[in-house]
């Protein structure tokens, strides 16, 4: 558990809005949300001595960063194309979501949601995560092992019935209930249907009118999601590359001192506040020494603050200086680029400045490496074949 804990938190980046911001909501239901208007005019960035916005403010980057080659980096990316099908598919997950129980007197039938009680047995005793009561289970969707959404097929509400399995070997889930033969008696609670795609179900729960329109927007918004993941992994790959390449000689004191204190503000914020205790409580409560709790707190700030120091260095490389105006366009470029109307409702959505600054450096130092980078697009079942597409430059 204590592993695990740091392990998490030394994940933790700067650059990870950028992932949070991924997925484009699809508009395919009614969305009465208003939007909350943010003012930036009143919002000042930091700016250096010069004026300019810098992702660290160090007189000379090359004390700190021996930067090693950014131009011409050579990466493989997952393409994925939209196509009809996808459209189906994540129309027929909405339609799963909106099952209504079914009153007329019919059995169980594939994509239908059951409601069941459950209890598995093992040499006729039950065995422990075998159990539950009022679970959903849509047939179909492989949930549980081979036979069980099966068996219910052909089954009515009410029901009780007695499926003989075996569990698969190997196992991962749980590598102890591999291949053993298990019965589980099952009783069917409720049934419950997806309702039919028509005109009149797309104008009471979306916001079109016809079912020809919904799947148009549906399928423009699955390509905006996959593009932006596409660019999103893109800009990881080709920075992690360069992270590689380069070597941190030293970090500048001032900046670790208040990276240090930023990572310290985040983990009170996200998990001791949460729980009402202290920092220094909240460590105690994971087991966690004074001293591992240092160590950790310096290595995500270091994270942190390697990632400004590339992003810089960069900018030097490429004598890229961003007066406040440019910052501020930057800004609204990279709102636009992740679904947001305007800069204001990116940071009304995500109120934590530094990550927000840290974040349109880094896509602006990608974009950079994107000018020179040599990239090979390959379908997503062709990771594993090496089949590759087109190179694009």
């Amino acid at each position: 558990m204590k592993k695990k804990l740091i392990m998490a938190l030394l994940t933790l980046s700067i650059a990870v809005m950028a992932a949070g911001c991924g997925d484009k909501k699809s508009d395919d239901s009614k969305n009465d949300d208003k939007k909350t208007e943010t003012s930036t005019e009143d919002k000042a960035v930091d700016t250096n001595s010069k004026g300019n916005v810098v992702a660290v403010d160090v007189d000379d980057i090359s004390k700190y960063v021996k930067l090693g080659d950014y131009k011409n980096l050579e990466v493989t990316e997952t393409k994925q194309e939209i196509g009809d099908a996808d459209v189906e598919d994540y129309i027929s997950q909405q339609l799963t979501y909106k099952a209504e129980e079914i009153t007329e007197d019919r059995p169980v039938q594939e994509n239908d949601t059951v409601n069941i009680d459950y209890t598995g047995y093992l040499d006729g005793e039950a065995f422990d995560g075998g159990s539950a009561t009022d679970a959903d289970l849509l047939i179909g969707s492989n949930s549980f092992i081979e036979g069980f959404e099966s068996g219910l097929i052909g089954k009515s509400k009410g029901e009780e019935v007695t499926l003989d399995l075996n569990f698969p070997d190997p196992y991962s889930n749980n590598p102890d209930m591999a291949g053993k033969a298990v019965q589980f008696k099952v009783k069917i609670n409720t049934i419950k249907a997806a309702p039919e795609l028509t005109d009149e179900w797309v104008k009471n729960n979306t916001d079109y009118k016809t079912v020809d329109e919904y799947k148009e927007e549906i399928k423009k918004s699955l390509k905006e999601n996959a593009d932006l993941n596409y660019m999103s992994q893109l800009k990881s790959d080709l920075f992690q590359k360069v992270v590689e390449n380069s070597e941190i000689t030293e970090y500048p004191e001032k900046p670790m001192s208040e990276t240090m204190e930023y990572v310290k503000n985040k983990i009170q914020e996200q998990y001791a506040s949460p729980s009402g205790m202290t920092l220094d409580e909240y460590w105690e409560s994971q087991s966690i020494s004074t001293e591992q709790a240092e160590e950790t707190m310096t290595q995500m700030a270091q994270n942190i603050l390697q990632q400004s120091l590339i992003v810089q260095a960069i900018f030097d490389a490429e004598k890229v200086q961003l007066s406040v105006k440019d910052y501020e366009a930057e800004l609204e470029k990279f709102a636009a680029d992740y679904g947001f109307k305007d800069a204001a409702a990116l940071e009304s959505a995500y109120s934590d400045e530094t990550m927000v600054k840290a974040n349109v450096l880094w896509s602006k130092a990608c974009e950079i490496l994107q000018e020179t980078a040599k990239v090979t697009d390959v379908a997503p079942d062709a990771q594993s074949t090496g089949d590759e597409g087109e190179k694009t430059e």
